[in-house]
Parts: C-alpha cells; sequence; structure tokens
C-alpha cells in the first residue's frame, strides 16, 4: 500500500481540505498512476455537497484522471511505466452481466464501481478519486491517451467527452447530419467540436448572442438565439439529433419541435424536479425524447482517438489544487470557459 496525498470533503457543508489515505498495493492486473491532473466536474460539487443524496465523507472527488503510469502488476501487458494514461467514470463493473458483455459498463447490472464516493466490487473498499497524487486501477479500467494531446487538456474528455461522443455515435452522426446543441457550456463546447469533427452541419441553440462568436470558434456553423420564440418557428423541424446539455428548467417540447420525423433529443443535463412532456410532441413525427450517461470503456477509448485524429481537446483552465474551493465557487457563478483542471503536481 502507499500514501496518497488528497483533497477531500469532510462533510456536506466544509471546503475540500488536505487529506491523505492508504491506496491499495498494485495486484496482478493494476496500474498504478502518477496523477498530474484531474479535471473538475459539476457532478464533483453535487455529490461533494450531497445534493444528490447518499454521499460518504471522507469523500476525494474527481473522475477526470490524467497521469502517467509508474507500477504496472505482473499479468499487466497493455501498459508499461512513462505511458500516459487516464481514468474516467468507472474503475470496475461486473464484467458478466449483458450490459457489461455488450461493453456498456456503466449500466452493469449489478453496479459499477465509480471512481469516487462508491465502493470497489467487494462492495466494501471505498473508492477515492482523482483529487489525489495517485490511484491504483485494474488494466481493464485503464485508458490509453496519445502523447499528441495535451495532457491537462485531455482530463474533461473523459467526462464531458465521452458524455457527448457516446450518444452522437450512437445516433450515427455524420456528414448529412444536421445537429443541434442545446447550451454553451462544458458539455456543450465539447458536443459542438466532436459534432463538427464527424462532419456534422452544427448549430448552437442558447439564451445568450454573446456565445455566438466563441460557438462558431468551436465549430458550430450556425446559431439560433433561443430567448427569441421567432426561433423555434424558424429551426422546426431542422435537426436530425438534438444534444440538450441545460440542467435548468427549461420546456422540453420547444426544442422536440426543432426535430425531424423520427428525430432524436438527447438529454444530457440533469434538471432538479421532473420536466412535462406533451404526447404530441413525440406522437407528431414520431419522435424520440432518449437520455445518455457517460459510455462503456471501449467506447471511451474509441473517443480519445477519435479525438487524437482531430486534435480535440477541451478548452481550459488550469489550477493548482489548492483552489478548488475558490473553483467550485466560481462555477456556481457560471464563470469558466469551459473546465477547470487541478493541477494535481502541486500537492
Amino acid at each position: 500500500m502507499t500514501t496518497a496525498k488528497a483533497y477531500a470533503a469532510t462533510s456536506a457543508t466544509s471546503p475540500l481540505v488536505p487529506w491523505q489515505f492508504q491506496r491499495r498495493a498494485v495486484g496482478p492486473r493494476d496500474v498504478q498512476i502518477e496523477i498530474a491532473y484531474c479535471g473538475i466536474c459539476h457532478s464533483d460539487i453535487h455529490q461533494a455537497r450531497n445534493e444528490w443524496g447518499g454521499s460518504k465523507y471522507p469523500m476525494v472527488p474527481g473522475h477526470e484522471i490524467v497521469g502517467k503510469v509508474t507500477a504496472v502488476g505482473t499479468l499487466v501487458k497493455g501498459f508499461t511505466a512513462g505511458d500516459p494514461v487516464g481514468v474516467g467514470c468507472m474503475v470496475n463493473s461486473c464484467r458478466t452481466c449483458p450490459s457489461c458483455q455488450k461493453n456498456l459498463e456503466q449500466f452493469c447490472e449489478k453496479g459499477s464501481a465509480w471512481s469516487y464516493n462508491s465502493t470497489e466490487m467487494d462492495r466494501q473498499t471505498p473508492t477515492y478519486g482523482g483529487y489525489s497524487s495517485s490511484v491504483v486501477v485494474d488494466e481493464a479500467f485503464t485508458l490509453r491517451i496519445s502523447p499528441s494531446l495535451d495532457l491537462a487538456a485531455t482530463a474533461p474528455l473523459l467526462c464531458a467527452g465521452i458524455t457527448t461522443y457516446s450518444p452522437l455515435r450512437h445516433w450515427k452522426t455524420g456528414k448529412g447530419t444536421k445537429v443541434g446543441v442545446v447550451g454553451l457550456g462544458g458539455l456543450g463546447h465539447m458536443a459542438v467540436k466532436i459534432a463538427a469533427a464527424m462532419g456534422a452541419e452544427v448549430t448552437m441553440l442558447s439564451t445568450s448572442t454573446s456565445k455566438e462568436a466563441d460557438a462558431r470558434r468551436l465549430g458550430a456553423h450556425h446559431f439560433g438565439l433561443t430567448s427569441d420564440e421567432t426561433t423555434f418557428k424558424r429551426l422546426a423541424g431542422q435537426f436530425d439529433l438534438v444534444i440538450n446539455t441545460i440542467s435548468a428548467p427549461h420546456d422540453y417540447n420547444k426544442f422536440m419541435g426543432l426535430l425531424r420525423v423520427e428525430g432524436a433529443m438527447v438529454l444530457l443535463g440533469v434538471p432538479p424536479a421532473p420536466s412535462p412532456i406533451a404526447a404530441m410532441a413525440l406522437i407528431g413525427g414520431r419522435k424520440i425524447l432518449t437520455g445518455s450517461l457517460i459510455g462503456g470503456i471501449a467506447e471511451t477509448q474509441e473517443m480519445l482517438d477519435f479525438c487524437a485524429q482531430h486534435s480535440i481537446v477541451s478548452d481550459i483552465e488550469i489550477i493548482p489544487v489548492q483552489q478548488v474551493n475558490e473553483a467550485y465557487q466560481r462555477m456556481l457563478n457560471n464563470d469558466v470557459r469551459y473546465r477547470f483542471v487541478l493541477d494535481m503536481k502541486t500537492l
């Protein structure tokens, strides 16, 4: 076992503070990683503050983990010391259920082992996340990162990247596809980049004209101002796919009207209360309202390889881990473009 330094939440109301704990010894199929950077996801705030319920303390958040391999187990074949690698939202699953057999470990029917605020598959050993100096992970849940990608800016791909890539891939986005992206934030800016790289015609849908220039810089071809009711008439029936990243309450029915016949709107944001949907918003055009959760390990590796091929990374602001509490407050104030990444080398 090795001692890891970290920043941890000790209660739902206290700031994150320095903490130390023991990482497990490297087993035969394990990879030990020295963490260089860890992205901050808004879900880290939700869980640190127990806004979703079920939080366990002390908690070390972080599931956008990148670094370099420092040791491998005797049976590990895919990684060697010095390799740039990443760890996303999961560190294990049962691997035998129908979902796992279909490479959908995020929907493991026995419950995945999440990277933090969870347990290993023994349901006893707590998992601690990437706001720490090191991590030990089974090689099957360790992801290869191309040396051509900036390591820090790659970190958010492990959550924001795969969260947007997976539905775009599932709904066969490509040349000739028209995609609308609702909301230009941590998820939305990745959806624009990836959809454009896939060859889609991309429209950013936002409540603010101040987002237009940045949306076009990121790859959007068009812009729709959703605070203007005429936008919904102008764009009615235009899109094959709408990627909805908004977590604030809003009217799903309006956006369903933007879809073509048999088009789909995929929910990635999680509003705090249920949102009503009119049956005719679906029936009139055999439209689909669905959701998506990250992606399996194989698909996450596919996403990283795709991003390397197209030189895609997240737009980030790097800060020392000691400023994590200030970063949380700035995120709540929407004061980040578009993801914070913690420099864990400052621990």
